[in-house]
């Protein structure tokens, strides 16, 4: 088995100097991204916040590391599309990907269905419910970036005879075989395979069930793959979101003691009586052969393409810039290797 391996960061945009108009957090994005590449990882995800010190703007951000990388793939987990245009969103994507050389990875999701309050207001209202609203954001979105006719050229057309019909511009021929989407629960996976594009699995399931958290998780991709398949024959891609902290030396609990003591406090929680239907998966920490040993038996990431290396938030960026050195030197060769072992399924 062949696995893709990549990492999920939060790059700030904090630290502006008025006098220079530069970010101290993009600038450390930007070393982060490179060091990544040069440790052999094949994709950088950036996480996607509006109306937080993280990117509310990612293709810029995508198309800058572009420009200071060669090979890496560049992917956003995720852009929340209830709160974009979808026309806009496809230009950019499409812009972006042909200044990267074909290399966006673009994730999309739902977006904030619990904060509909706060950010329909700021993004644009809808009479819509908000389910429905993002179902049909994403399809305009995915008809724009296929190149799909958005309308008809008039008489009043600048460049384009009337009666002609209009795409979005610029079109990126192979982008559409690269857009995926974060699903939480069994139905959206299966929607998403419907959809014809690829899935994103993350930490956390929006359903508790009788399943192990992994389990579930295989169980998601099962429903992806068959719906993938009754549209276009293909099984889709998939990425799945753990979070790894070897831990190499006593000062690397001290960095990571609030990411261990949030993950006990969640593992207890979950399905726990009055606790919010949420299942979160566990911190893979500890000694990187033990780490090892867990990813290989996790059933959702042996039938997926690519492990993704989930960073924490709030912290030092040195910290998140270990973390990918450390998993790609210490943990990543052993689970190659074992995988490489492992019999066929």
């Amino acid at each position: 088995m062949a696995l893709r391996t990549g990492f999920l960061a939060f790059v700030e945009h904090t630290g502006v100097d008025a006098h220079t108009a530069r970010s101290a957090g993009l600038t450390d994005g930007f070393r982060l991204f490179a060091a990544a590449e040069e440790l052999g990882y094949d994709t950088g995800w950036v996480r996607v916040r509006h109306l937080e010190p993280y990117l509310s703007a990612p293709l810029p951000f995508l198309a800058a590391v572009g420009q200071r990388t060669e090979r890496l793939l560049l992917g956003t987990g995720v852009v929340p599309i209830r709160y974009e245009n979808p026309a806009r969103l496809a230009e950019e994507a499409a812009t972006t990907d042909l200044l990267t050389g074909g290399r966006l990875q673009l994730g999309l999701s739902a977006g904030y269905s619990f904060a509909e309050g706060l950010f329909g207001p700021v993004f644009g209202r809808t009479e819509l419910p908000f389910d429905e609203e993002v179902e049909q954001r994403l399809r305009r979105f995915l008809d724009a970036v296929r190149g799909t006719p958005l309308g008809v050229a008039d008489a009043r057309h600048p460049h384009a005879a009337e009666g002609t019909p209009l795409t979005a511009q610029p079109l990126s021929p192979t982008l559409p075989d690269r857009i995926s989407y974060g699903a939480g629960r069994l139905a959206t996976a299966a929607r998403t395979g419907s959809l014809g594009i690829g899935l994103q699995l993350s930490t956390l399931n929006s359903e508790i069930t009788e399943l192990s958290f992994e389990d579930y998780q295989a169980r998601q991709i099962a429903a992806y793959r068959e719906a993938r398949r009754a549209v276009d024959g293909v099984d889709g891609s998939v990425t799945i979101g753990r979070m790894i902290l070897p831990i190499l030396r006593p000062s690397d609990r001290e960095d990571y003691a609030f990411l261990l003591d949030r993950d006990a406090q969640r593992q207890r929680d979950n399905g726990a009586p009055g606790a919010p239907p949420l299942h979160f998966g566990r911190v893979h920490a500890g000694d990187p052969d033990e780490i090892v040993a867990a990813l290989t038996a996790d059933a959702a990431l042996q039938a997926a393409e690519e492990l993704v290396v989930v960073l924490p938030f709030d912290h030092r960026p040195e910290v998140a810039q270990r973390i990918v050195e450390t998993v790609a030197r210490t943990v990543l060769p052993g689970l190659h290797e074992a995988l490489r072992a492992a019999p066929a399924a």
